[in-house]
């Protein structure tokens, strides 16, 4: 039996970026991600890899940018107003085709905001965040074993695409403490090839560069168009999913992270007053699981969309859905956590009032 340890969410995220092979961090202190830094700063050393507290945000992420170039796995750490900083650099490592991790365990905002959980950066996180055409795949984990997970994923898929990689939490999932099973065997970082762009030293071989522009005429459109292809495939094979009663539902909550974990319970409340309530929870925020929402708009009237924020995903969810059906939301802004009962009045609201 695989070893199950219980943890806080933020130091299953330590757990599972060193087991899936990485071997160097750069981050900056800021609640409600803290544990994060602290706990790698013990767990780095112990395993011979680089922990690298920086000045700043900004110097963190060109630093994932020069370890990732060197052919590393590589990742980095923050909080929203952290994450807003590094967003250049962002920029640049995905003008590059670079594959680095970054986390961010949202707290409130917009602004210094609170250390309250919330999910108020989903358009930074899907729509790219920086300057340019570009996007992020973006992981939205729901417990503390997918935040031990899901660092495996997000670095096969960001170094299958060459591409920045998300894990999108908040504060309470960073701060709660449930069992975390040691799933997998750990990555051993040495038996991973060397990427076809690594710059590791060009003695014996044609040297590489690694750069977000080229200024010939043209150069970079054609640059931008390869890779609207490449998010074009992204698109089609990695939309990832969780769905739960959903084959008989009048009614399917969309909802993901810990907006899911509430919804979820929600949801049995409701099955037990005889409403017939499904949820459908987002595993990849980007890409958008739209094909799994546009099926269920065939025979699901009602779709209701819970999110710790003013109704950010609510866009993605009629996109999907082509503005088929009726579409209501329910929120809490600014580290508000929305309650099973809430939710389960808005049901009993939406369906009450359609029979």
């Amino acid at each position: 039996m695989a070893e199950k340890r219980l943890m806080y969410g933020n130091h299953a995220i330590v757990e599972g970026v060193l087991a899936a092979g990485c071997r160097f961090f750069a981050g900056y202190p800021i609640t409600p991600q803290n544990e994060i830094p602290e706990y790698m700063s013990i767990r780095m050393n112990e395993v011979g890899g680089v922990f690298i507290q920086t000045e700043s945000e900004i110097a963190a992420i060109n630093m994932l940018f020069g370890a990732a170039a060197a052919g590393k796995r590589a990742m980095t750490s923050s909080s929203s107003p952290g994450i807003s900083l590094m967003q250049e650099g962002i920029s640049y490592i995905a003008g590059a085709d670079i594959p680095v991790l970054v986390v961010n365990v949202i707290r409130g905002g917009p602004g210094l905001g609170n250390i309250a959980p919330a999910q108020s950066d989903y358009y930074q996180a899907t729509r790219g965040g920086g300057h340019g055409d570009y996007f992020t795949i973006t992981l939205a984990p729901n417990s503390a074993q997918e935040l031990f997970e899901f660092p495996k994923l997000a670095f096969e898929l960001a170094e299958k695409y060459r591409n920045p990689a998300l894990i999108l939490a908040d504060g309470l999932l960073g701060q709660m403490m449930e069992p975390v099973e040691f799933s997998y065997d750990p990555v051993d970082p040495t038996t991973l090839p060397e990427p076809s762009y690594a710059l590791s030293g060009c003695q014996g071989r044609d040297r590489r560069v690694v750069r977000s522009y080229d200024l010939k005429p043209g150069k970079l459109e054609e640059w931008n168009w390869r890779r609207h292809a490449k998010y074009q495939h992204i698109m089609e094979k990695e939309q990832r999913a969780q769905a739960a009663d959903c084959d008989d539902a009048e009614l399917v909550i969309v909802a993901y992270g810990t907006s899911a974990r509430v919804s979820s319970a929600a949801a049995r409340m409701a099955r037990e007053k005889g409403y017939k309530v499904g949820l459908l929870r987002p595993i990849t925020l980007w890409p958008f699981p739209k094909n799994a929402l546009a099926e269920l708009s065939n025979k699901v009237e009602y779709f209701l969309v819970v999110e710790m924020n003013l109704g950010q995903m609510v866009e993605d969810v009629k996109l999907a859905t082509e503005c088929k059906n009726k579409i209501h939301f329910h929120g809490r802004p600014g580290g508000g956590v929305p309650t099973p009962h809430e939710i389960y009045e808005k049901i009993e609201t939406i369906l009450g009032g359609s029979s």
